[in-house]
């Protein structure tokens, strides 16, 4: 490679990324934009200009072969931060912020190739963005498959998106004319820009090629490249292809003496402190696809033994060296693969666990590695897969413990992933049949109270679920299950007094996960009730911060927040992100899939968007059954305002009693409140009658304004109508208070 290259960014972007570090309403820029097309080299003289001699300033690179490692990005900057051992992600992410957050000195943060973080890296940058604690650049490939974390930057408006495009013509013969001892024939400048679409690495290789003409693609200019690289420098490369970055002195223990200053001399790679990165993406790319699957293999594994040798003492670098092995020729250079897919499930790295899992798997056949396999497949919704792994054990061989380990992921796996509520609540009795221990029936105790609440029996779920908290062998698993399922039957049978005490209680166990989005719904409900709308959406807003690292927790979140913004009457974002939501939430089987829907349903039909609301419905029926039946209240509300938006009162009407009656019939008096909340506003004269038992029922805001709207209609009492659509606008309900004025103009 020509090392005197000189490729300036353009003016124009510069200050578009100067503008954007400067703009105190996000947190600095996204630039997206084609292989080789100038984009690193534009954040750093970015970072440059914007830096102060008093800025920290932070390079991270993401890469391929460290997406599923976590932390992987940050190995440089968390190297003296003891945040990677086992603990909960968001405990993590809050550890790394903190050590991250430094002396409270002005940081910038330049991220390369943000589409290769893993998913804890990812979420922590989107946490400094957030927090707003420091100023970040990244990279990202045009078109690449993005962390949702890193998605969400500008989704989020966070930082904003700047594209950048190829050079054109003018500016390639600028280029070029600049990076060649003598003026290039026009018509040879005409033909390069042709070939190379004003790509400047495409016109550096072709610079390097020594002909202007070559019609070769970039791929094949890059092979060409690294055709003719010195042996030890090509070894570098062909090491940073399996495991990029390596350390200085990794790098010059397998490859040799001087292999590592020859690669930087000939631009191969790029020297960050200790560590080896190749000086493009693209070469450790193309490296590694000319790699044969036997030289791979070797190399891999002289890798895996010169690592062995070292200490590795944080879990990311032991499943760094885990998934090196599972794929070189010396899987025994690691001892144990059941503890590294353990690691990783907890991280969230799903497909990195299933690997480590099966490796287990074929070296032992034991309980832990069927464990761990069946959970990497569960939480990535192949249910069918890993109910074969699970089925495979025998129970009578299991001690007591191991049963209940066992019999928990497969429970869980047959109820929510493969939809046999039935089967799995009778597996799951029959399981605890056979223990005795108290800590492990109150366990099962606590997940038959989940199974209870989404079967749509909330008040057997609180008695089951009180039990369980009341027992003094509960665990912190089963004080998470049973908490959380009461928090939501609680704020649904208008219990409202308990919920924010056993939404705490849930959060604090030992083992939240999603259950802390169930607790949380319990509370957001209750906030509707009371008629606060502006607390309920802060509330709902803090579930899309990705504290589950990854899908379906922020969808889940979305769910939340389009749930208040349908009350609130912003139907524009809850349709926006219901339908983001659906499709993630849906491949997971949780109940979650379903109520997205019906509340998209919902929105939709009250936009007037008749066709659209009745494919909204026609999936969530599809997706509705045993499971989701908690929502079945939902799900009538939804054919409700389907059938209003083509026009259909009297089936609206219809739809809407149906829903208060299911929600009475299931003792869900608070949502029983809400559908007839819905059924006066669609004109029904009867609500009165079920609202005055009701309201007196369950003692909330929304429940005495349910009341005065429908009494205020029975009666055709034009003063009463506008006044209580004045109150309902007072407490953020303006899709109501809409309707009853509408009501009382029509009086």
């Amino acid at each position: 490679m020509p090392t005197a290259w000189v490729a300036a960014p353009r003016d124009a972007l510069l200050r578009e990324v100067a503008a954007a570090l400067d703009d105190p309403h996000c947190s600095g820029a996204a630039i997206l934009g084609v292989d080789g097309v100038g984009k690193t080299l534009l954040a750093h003289s970015a970072a440059a200009a914007f830096a102060v001699p008093s800025t920290l300033v932070h390079r991270v690179v993401g890469t391929a072969t460290e997406r599923v490692i976590p932390f992987g990005a940050f190995r440089a900057l968390l190297a003296d931060a003891d945040i990677t051992e086992a603990g909960r992600p968001a405990e993590l992410l809050r550890a790394a912020q903190e050590h991250l957050a430094g002396d409270g000195a002005q940081q910038l943060f330049v991220v390369d190739d943000a589409h290769h973080l893993d998913h804890l890296s990812a979420t922590l940058i989107y946490q400094l963005a957030v927090s707003g604690s420091a100023r970040l650049i990244i990279t990202v490939r045009s078109g690449a498959e993005l962390p949702d974390a890193v998605a969400a930057l500008w989704a989020d408006e966070l930082l904003k998106r700047i594209e950048v495009g190829p050079l054109d013509a003018t500016a390639t013969t600028a280029l070029l004319e600049s990076n060649l001892s003598a003026p290039p024939d026009a018509g040879v400048v005409d033909e390069a820009f042709a070939h190379s679409q004003g790509n400047p690495l495409h016109l550096r290789h072709l610079v390097d090629s020594g002909d202007l003409t070559n019609d070769a693609t970039l791929p094949a200019l890059i092979d060409g490249y690294l055709s003719g690289l010195a042996s030890p420098v090509r070894t570098v490369l062909d090491y940073l292809a399996l495991a990029e970055p390596l350390q200085r002195s990794d790098v010059t223990a397998l490859a040799g003496e001087g292999a590592v200053e020859q690669a930087e001399v000939v631009g191969a790679v790029a020297i960050h402190g200790d560590l080896v990165y190749s000086a493009h993406p693209l070469y450790t790319a193309r490296a590694g696809a000319g790699l044969a699957p036997d030289a791979a293999r070797a190399l891999r594994m002289s890798l895996v033994e010169h690592l062995t040798a070292g200490p590795s003492t944080h879990v990311g670098d032991q499943l760094r060296l885990a998934a090196l092995a599972v794929e070189s020729d010396n899987p025994g250079a690691v001892d144990d693969f059941v503890s590294p897919a353990q690691h990783a499930l907890g991280f969230g790295e799903l497909a990195l666990a299933e690997q480590l899992a099966h490796a287990a798997l074929e070296r032992t056949g034991g309980l832990p590695a069927r464990l761990a396999l069946g959970y990497a497949l569960a939480w990535q919704g192949r249910g069918p897969q890993a109910d074969a792994v699970l089925a495979a054990v025998d129970p009578d061989q299991l001690s007591p413990s191991e049963l209940l380990a066992w019999a928990l992921p497969r429970a869980a796996n047959q109820f929510w992933m493969l939809s046999e509520p039935a089967q799995a609540t009778a597996f799951l009795q029959s399981t605890r049949n056979r223990v005795t221990s108290p800590a492990a029936q109150a366990t099962l105790d606590a997940l038959a109270a989940t199974f209870a609440m989404n079967a749509g029996t909330p008040l057997r779920t609180l008695r089951i679920a009180g039990e369980v908290l009341a027992s003094p062998h509960a665990d912190g698993v089963a004080v998470g299950w049973a908490a959380s399922a009461a928090a939501l039957s609680s704020a649904r049978t208008g219990q409202f007094d308990n919920v924010e005490a056993l939404a705490r209680q849930a959060t604090a166990a030992d083992h939240p996960g999603l259950l802390r989005f169930t607790s949380g719904f319990g509370r957001i409900t209750a906030l509707v009730m009371a008629g606060r709308l502006t607390e309920a959406r802060t509330l709902a807003q803090r579930y899309t911060d990705f504290a589950e690292l990854q899908q379906p927790g922020r969808a889940i979140g979305e769910t939340l927040v389009g749930y208040v913004a349908i009350a609130q009457g912003d139907f524009d974002t809850a349709v926006t992100l219901l339908s983001r939501a659906a499709d993630p939430l849906a491949r997971t089987g949780y109940s979650w899939g379903p109520l997205s829907l019906m509340l998209l349903a919902q929105a939709l039909g009250q936009q007037g968007e008749q066709l659209e609301a009745a494919k909204a419905l026609s999936r969530a029926e599809s997706r509705h059954g045993l499971k989701s039946t908690l929502f079945a209240p939902e799900l009538a509300l939804a054919k409700a305002w389907s059938k209003a938006a083509r026009g259909d009162t009297t089936g609206a009407i219809e739809a809407a009693r149906e829903a208060v009656q299911t929600a009475e019939r299931g003792g869900q008096s608070a949502i029983a409140l809400r559908a007839l909340q819905d059924a006066a506003r669609l004109g029904d004269t009867r609500a009165v009658q079920r609202a005055q038992r009701l309201a007196v029922e369950v003692n909330c805001v929304l429940g005495r304004l349910t009341l005065a709207h429908a009494r205020a209609l029975a009666a055709g009492d034009a003063g009463a109508l506008t006044e209580v659509a004045a109150d309902l606008a007072d407490r953020g309900l303006h899709p109501a208070a809409a309707d009853a004025s509408a009501q009382a103009q029509r009086v």
